[in-house]
């Protein structure tokens, strides 16, 4: 059975993340060093938290998590995990993995941020993560901050919340969602379960 490790740098929501991804049939286990990494099938980069600190603690283990993505490891960012996958961010200084050009931005102050709740996706690029989910389905956000690739052929779906922001990207062995698949009832199980193809093939 394929094994996840969804890495600790100081977030929360990481049981819940262990459940649902154990729950599509994967041994999950959290880690905390570049060993727990190197021997992993596939990483999760789990999330509520600040950008700042978790781009300090991603430090230490830079290289291994480039090394990993190099090989074509499966990698799946959720929320601020997504957002680590780009450079910058609006909320602080810190320096992300920079696998994809682009910084996070914040959500318009002209709505409530934030962003906490059930909103849709509008599928803007098929691909095998979202296999099965149709256009205009509900997931559940909580966030501030949204990721602005430089690159649009990353992009495959966007929400609608104050601006259309991108909600999830895929590029290759590279999988993020801005919304957290762990709390989103039926769909995120699917979304999840997508993944745990994508590990296997």
């Amino acid at each position: 059975m394929p094994e996840v490790v969804i890495f600790d740098y100081g977030v929360g929501n990481l049981l819940s993340l262990k459940t649902a991804l154990e729950k599509v049939g994967l041994t999950a286990s959290i880690g905390t060093t570049w060993r727990d990494l190197a021997k992993a099938d596939a990483i999760a980069l789990p999330g509520v938290g600040s950008f700042t600190a978790a781009a300090s603690e991603l430090d230490s283990v830079k290289e291994t998590l480039q090394t990993r993505i190099n090989e074509g490891t499966p990698f799946l960012g959720i929320c601020l995990g997504l957002q680590l996958f780009f450079e910058s961010s609006e909320e602080g200084p810190g320096t992300g993995l920079g696998v994809f050009k682009g910084r996070n931005l914040q959500l318009p102050k002209t709505v409530k941020v934030p962003h906490m709740g059930w909103n849709t996706l509008n599928i803007v690029k098929s691909n095998e993560l979202f296999d099965g989910i149709s256009d205009g389905t509900y997931v559940y956000f909580v966030h501030s901050l949204y990721p602005a690739p430089k690159d649009n052929s990353i992009v495959c779906t966007t929400t609608q919340y104050g601006t259309t922001f991108t909600s999830a990207i895929a590029n290759k062995n590279i999988y993020g969602t801005q919304f957290h698949p762990e709390k989103s009832g039926g769909v995120g199980i699917k979304i999840l379960s997508n993944f745990a193809k994508i590990i296997v093939k």
